[in-house]
């Protein structure tokens, strides 16, 4: 085996953590495979020879792209490109496709993705690096050019930003799936007082569009809100989304839109809602189809 092939052999052993930790950063699994193909391209570049620890080094250089795509996003502000953002991964209800799987491990919901997303950037990287990926601060703060001192303490602010996100997700699928289809159990029929009983008292519905996103909270607010939609309902079909219990609508063979839930303690506490065309036609739904 050649050098060049060895190298690249390698790259592939690594190249689903590298994923993994660029959508945890930019929660857009288009532009976590840019940010992978583009590391691969540096390394192909580099005397491989030289580095002594080629995990650490391709971590490194992953970060160090998404943080330029968040900086780069800020200084397109007229463009709302957070509005695309966290790009949910939708798969099969009969499980998480495998190629997915590293992406989703460790359990990191939808809601938590959204939370991510509001923070600043030097702030995302190092708390998603160190908390979600044990690089050691010395390693983050060369990145964010802060001394490690001043980069524990921007792990520290956005922890405390994380844990004012919603629940938890209930780790037991069949239980979030329960409630799934009890919300749209009630929404066909138009039942009011069931389409509460499923929410969380203080449940959120974040609705996810170009323009922005925009929020209805509290069980009432959005069980009307949602038997609004009830002709939607019959067009429902089951699906994982960041590996917990959702649905996407079609409307023939066509996907109109996908809806996350965050289900803990037997409710609904989050539901987040994609249905603007551009995002919804680059998602993968050929699973779902038919």
């Amino acid at each position: 085996m050649g050098e060049n092939d060895r190298l690249a052999e390698e790259f592939e052993q690594q190249r689903p953590r590298l994923r993994a930790v660029a959508y945890r950063i930019l929660g857009s699994l288009s532009e976590a495979d840019d940010a992978v193909q583009e590391s691969w391209l540096r390394l192909s570049r580099t005397n491989a020879t030289e580095i002594e620890n080629l995990e650490g080094w391709l971590t490194t250089v992953v970060a160090r792209i998404c943080l330029n795509v968040l900086r780069a996003r800020r200084s397109r502000a007229e463009e709302p490109l957070e509005a695309y953002v966290p790009e949910p991964i939708v798969s099969a209800d009969a499980g998480v496709d495998p190629e997915h799987e590293a992406l989703l491990a460790d359990a990191v919901g939808l809601a938590l993705q959204v939370v991510l997303q509001t923070l600043e950037p030097p702030e995302r990287l190092a708390y998603i690096l160190h908390d979600m990926f044990a690089v050691p601060f010395d390693e983050i703060a060369r990145m964010v050019q802060r001394s490690p001192a001043a980069t524990r303490q921007l792990a520290s602010r956005a922890r405390r930003r994380v844990q004012g996100a919603p629940a938890a997700p209930d780790p037991d699928l069949a239980r979030q799936r329960e409630v799934v289809d009890a919300f749209f159990a009630a929404q066909r029929e138009g039942d009011f007082g069931a389409l509460v009983a499923v929410l969380d008292p203080e449940v959120v519905l974040r609705n996810h569009r170009l323009s922005g996103v925009t929020e209805v909270h509290g069980a009432e607010r959005v069980a009307r809100g949602a038997r609004g939609f009830r002709h939607m309902a019959p067009f429902a079909r089951p699906a994982l989304i960041n590996g917990a219990a959702g649905v996407a609508v079609f409307t023939g063979d066509e996907p109109f839109a996908v809806l996350a839930f965050t289900v803990a303690d037997g409710r609904a506490v989050a539901i987040d809602v994609f249905a603007e065309p551009a995002l919804v036609a680059r998602l993968d739904l050929r699973a779902l189809a038919g």
